[in-house]
């Protein structure tokens, strides 16, 4: 009796620029909000004489992962799927190099971001150099013969997000920056352009995006959650507040509305207006809920929250400016003199996070540090 054929099961690795349980950002059928990041890229290529690096920065979330994959796949296709006018990056969905993109296989686009440990099932805390020595054999053959033989762009590199490069692999990266090869174009993505080399963001031309106006911030946040098959929020009141938290960001609103992330803001808010005291009863039971494995995204969001409330609280007390309630918070928690502390908690909180987060530490524990950390903090 002939043995039946073993079915070999693929594992597909997960994505650290994935928001989990959405399409990936190169999937996004339509960008909303940067019209004019659109235009000036394509007049850019239209022009024949377009820069071969550009720094994508703004905010975590607002669409730069997006632009730059719809821009690499514009770039790599045929010059009559562009049309005549290059006022957009829209292509016809039939376009190969538009697929090829989407799928991850066109020869002549390279990805470099922070690769996932299969063995320790975590991604790396930082791009390694091993990935940014992948250039070496991706700059060495050309792309001719492929979508993009007719364009005047062979090769393009994406880098997300280049904050993420350790002091090694930024130089390897600057390297390429610097002796670029013709017909290739880099687009570096950040949240953070501060923390990039000098060096290596005086070889890029800058392209910084703002965060989402509310009505684009729906718009694009709407279409994630079709795309992904989930329910928006029944309540169009719940909108307005989720819009709020977002700050301009789809990823925070998209994690906000499937987290219930109202409940966590309303939670959030609630640990803040008690200081300096601090319901350790709640704070345990709340830590071990967070500390939970199937809750690893209702702990991103409570962070998220909890660090932003944290510089928004900052902010107000610095300027003055922002919600009445929270400046009312400020004055209460942050005494004159004491700015530079908060903002150093800042610091010491998003640090901590990293380090939990990385080498697998007691998720609870960081909980209760941190809450611990607020309570010296806000005590005059």
């Amino acid at each position: 009796m002939a043995r039946a054929s073993r079915v070999q099961e693929i594992e597909v690795a997960p994505e650290a620029d994935r928001l989990e349980g959405f399409p990936h950002p190169r999937e996004t059928r339509q960008l909303f909000g940067h019209v004019a990041a659109e235009r000036e890229l394509a007049a850019a290529l239209g022009s024949g004489r377009i820069h071969h690096a550009w720094l994508i920065a703004g905010p975590e979330g607002i669409g730069k992962a997006t632009l730059a994959y719809r821009f690499a796949a514009y770039a790599l296709a045929e010059p009559e799927a562009r049309g005549f006018v290059s006022v957009s990056l829209e292509l016809p969905e039939n376009t190969q190099a538009l697929r090829m993109v989407r799928a991850m296989s066109h020869p002549g686009l390279l990805v470099i971001r922070r690769p996932w440990d299969p063995k320790n099932k975590r991604f790396a805390t930082n791009i390694p150099v091993d990935e940014v020595r992948k250039l070496r054999a991706f700059l060495a053959h050309t792309a001719g013969g492929t979508t993009g033989s007719g364009s005047s762009i062979e090769r393009v590199v994406i880098v997300d997000q280049a904050d993420e490069l350790n002091v090694s692999s930024a130089n390897a990266l600057l390297k390429s920056l610097e002796e670029p090869p013709p017909r290739t174009l880099f687009l570096l993505i950040t949240s953070q352009p501060g923390r990039l080399l000098p060096t290596i963001r005086s070889r890029c031309r800058a392209l910084t995006l703002a965060p989402l106006a509310p009505q684009d911030l729906r718009a694009a946040a709407e279409q994630a959650l079709a795309a992904a098959d989930v329910q928006s929020p029944a309540e169009d009141a719940d909108w307005p507040r989720l819009i709020h938290l977002a700050r301009g960001s789809v990823r925070r609103l998209l994690a906000l509305a499937t987290t219930d992330g109202l409940e966590l803001a309303q939670r959030v808010f609630s640990i803040f207006e008690l200081l300096p005291k601090v319901d350790w009863a709640a704070a345990h039971a709340f830590g071990e809920e967070l500390s939970n494995a199937a809750n690893e995204q209702r702990f991103e969001t409570f962070f998220d929250l909890l660090l932003d409330m944290s510089a928004r609280l900052a902010r107000a007390a610095a300027t003055g400016e922002g919600d009445p309630q929270e400046i009312a918070l400020a004055r209460r928690l942050i005494p004159e003199g004491r700015l530079a502390s908060w903002a150093e908690l800042w610091e010491t909180v998003v640090r901590e996070k990293a380090e939990t987060l990385a080498l697998n530490l007691d998720r609870k524990n960081l909980i209760l540090e941190t809450l611990s950390r607020l309570e010296g903090a806000s005590r005059r």
